[in-house]
C-alpha cells in the first residue's frame, strides 16, 4: 500500500512516524516547506527570544533510517481522485491511500486591506517577518523627529484574543519594559509605547476556562497591555484600523491572529467541505463523498464522536491524536481488521502570559497560573521539538533569555522591505 501524506504537521508527522518501519506500507510525505516547526512557538521567533532553528527540523533528516518513509518536496495543486493521483508544482505522486494534513491558513473574513497590510502569525516566515518589521519600526521610531509619527510607530495592534495573541501581547510588553528603554536610549517617549489587545469577544483566550480567562486579563492590563474587548476590526486604512464602532487607532502594525480557514483541497467535490472549509469526515477521518482520502488534523470536520458533536477544538492535541490513530487503522486496514473510531481525549489547554505566569486548564475542571503553571508550560513545550539538540538549544536560550531579560537575537535578516538599504552606501 502506497499512502501520501500531504503535510508534514501535527497530524502528518505523527502518522508518517507510526507507520515508519512497515515494510507493507510505502508512505511519501508531501509539504511546501522542507522542514516540520512548532507552531505553539513561533511568537517567540518574533520576539527575538529563539532562533527559528530550535523548533524546525528537517523531514528529510527525520527520515534518515527509515527505510519506507519519503519526502516530496511541493506544494498540492490538484487532486484527481478519479485516477488516485495528486498533482504538486514539482510533478504527480500516485496513491493507494491519498491522507490530507494541510491544516489552516489566516483568515481575514474578505477584508483586502487587512490582508495586504496586516502581519499574520501562521508560519517561520511570518515569524521572522514580523521579528524583522518590529526592529525596523523602532530603528524608524528612533530617527523620528515628530512626535504624532513616532507614536504611531510605537503603537502595536494585535487583533485576536485566543492563546497566540494573548503570549504574543504579553512577550511584546515584556520586552517593553525589559529591553527597548536599555536599546533605544535615543527614543525619548520609548517607554510609552502601546500595545493593544483586541477581541470581538467579551473575553480573552475564549475556548479555555472562566479562571484562565479573568487571569489573563488581569496580568496583561498589570503589565500596561490595552485589552479592547467586544471590538472587531473593519479596516487598515491609511495606516489606522478602523474598528466596528467607527474609532480608530494610528499604527504601522497590524499583527492579524483573529482566525483562521481550512486550507484548499482543489479537485475535491465541494459537498465534501463544511463549516470554515473543513472537509467533512466519518468516524475513521475518511473524506464523505470520495474513496482512499483522508484529511485529519485541523482542516477535517468531525461529528460522529460524541463528546465534540460540533466537531473538534483545531488544537495540536486532536491531529496527533488523530494522526496516531489512522496510523493503527490503515495497518488494520492490511490486516482485514476492523478500523476503530476516534474518539478525542482531552489533555486540557495552556497559554503562556509573561514571564514566571501562566495559565493551565485540565481535565476534571483542574487550574494552575503563575510561576508553576509556567514551569509546566515550558515543559510541555519542549517535549514535543523535533531532535535532541533542538530540545538542549531551546532550553539554553531559554535560560539565557529570561535570567538575563536581554536575548540576543535581534538581528533584521533579509527583511520584505529594508528601507534602510535602499540609499546608496556600503556602511
Amino acid at each position: 500500500m502506497k499512502v501520501v501524506i500531504v503535510g508534514g504537521g501535527f497530524a502528518g508527522i505523527n502518522l508518517a512516524k507510526q507507520l515508519a518501519g512497515n515494510s507493507a506500507i510505502e508512505v511519501v510525505l508531501v509539504d511546501k516547506n522542507n522542514y516540520h516547526f512548532f507552531p505553539p512557538l513561533i511568537y517567540q521567533v518574533a520576539t527575538s527570544f529563539i532562533e527559528a532553528s530550535n523548533i524546525s527540523y528537517p523531514f528529510r533528516k527525520m527520515f534518515q533510517y527509515k527505510k519506507n518513509l519519503r519526502f516530496h518536496y511541493g506544494a498540492l495543486l490538484n487532486i484527481v481522485a478519479s485516477e488516485n493521483r495528486i498533482e504538486t508544482t514539482t510533478g504527480d505522486v500516485p496513491y493507494d491511500r491519498l491522507v490530507l494534513a494541510l491544516g489552516t491558513q489566516t483568515n481575514y473574513f474578505g477584508m483586502q486591506n487587512v490582508q495586504q497590510y496586516a502581519l499574520p502569525m501562521k508560519t517561520i516566515n511570518d515569524a521572522l517577518d514580523l521579528r524583522n518589521h518590529i526592529l525596523q519600526v523602532m530603528e524608524k521610531a528612533a530617527l523620528e523627529h515628530d512626535p504624532v509619527e513616532r507614536e504611531k510607530l510605537l503603537n502595536i495592534v494585535i487583533a485576536g484574543g485566543g492563546p497566540t495573541g494573548v503570549e504574543l501581547a504579553g512577550m511584546l510588553a515584556y520586552m517593553g519594559k525589559n529591553i527597548v528603554k536599555k536599546d533605544y536610549p535615543d527614543v525619548p517617549d520609548a517607554s510609552r509605547a502601546n500595545i493593544y489587545l483586541v477581541d470581538m469577544l467579551p473575553v480573552l483566550l475564549g475556548p479555555m476556562s472562566k479562571k484562565s480567562q479573568t487571569e489573563a486579563y488581569e496580568v496583561l492590563m498589570g503589565m500596561g497591555v490595552k485589552v479592547k474587548l467586544n471590538q472587531s476590526v473593519k479596516d487598515y486604512v491609511d495606516g489606522a484600523v478602523v474598528f466596528g464602532d467607527g474609532s480608530t487607532i494610528p499604527t504601522h502594525s497590524l499583527i492579524w491572529t483573529s482566525g483562521v480557514i481550512a486550507c484548499e483541497a482543489p479537485g475535491l467535490p465541494r459537498e465534501s467541505a463544511g463549516r470554515g472549509r473543513r472537509l467533512q469526515v466519518d468516524a475513521f477521518n475518511k473524506v464523505v463523498g470520495v474513496e482512499h482520502v483522508y484529511a485529519i488534523g485541523d482542516m477535517c470536520l468531525q461529528t460522529t464522536d460524541a463528546g465534540f458533536p460540533n466537531g473538534h477544538p483545531q488544537l495540536a492535541q486532536v491531529a496527533i491524536q488523530q494522526g496516531k490513530l489512522l496510523a493503527k487503522n490503515l495497518q488494520r486496514e492490511l490486516r482485514h481488521a476492523p478500523m476503530q473510531p476516534f474518539l478525542y481525549k482531552d489533555k486540557g489547554s495552556m497559554a503562556i502570559i509573561s514571564k514566571n505566569n501562566a495559565v493551565v486548564d485540565l481535565p476534571k475542571n483542574v487550574f494552575m497560573r503563575g510561576f508553576f503553571a509556567w514551569l509546566t508550560w515550558l515543559f510541555i513545550h519542549i517535549l514535543p521539538i523535533a531532535g535532541f539538540r533542538n530540545k538542549l538549544k531551546l532550553f539554553n536560550n531559554w535560560i539565557v533569555s529570561f535570567i538575563s531579560n536581554d536575548p540576543n537575537l535581534r538581528l533584521i535578516i533579509r527583511p520584505k522591505n529594508d528601507w534602510a538599504a535602499k540609499g546608496e552606501g556600503n556602511g
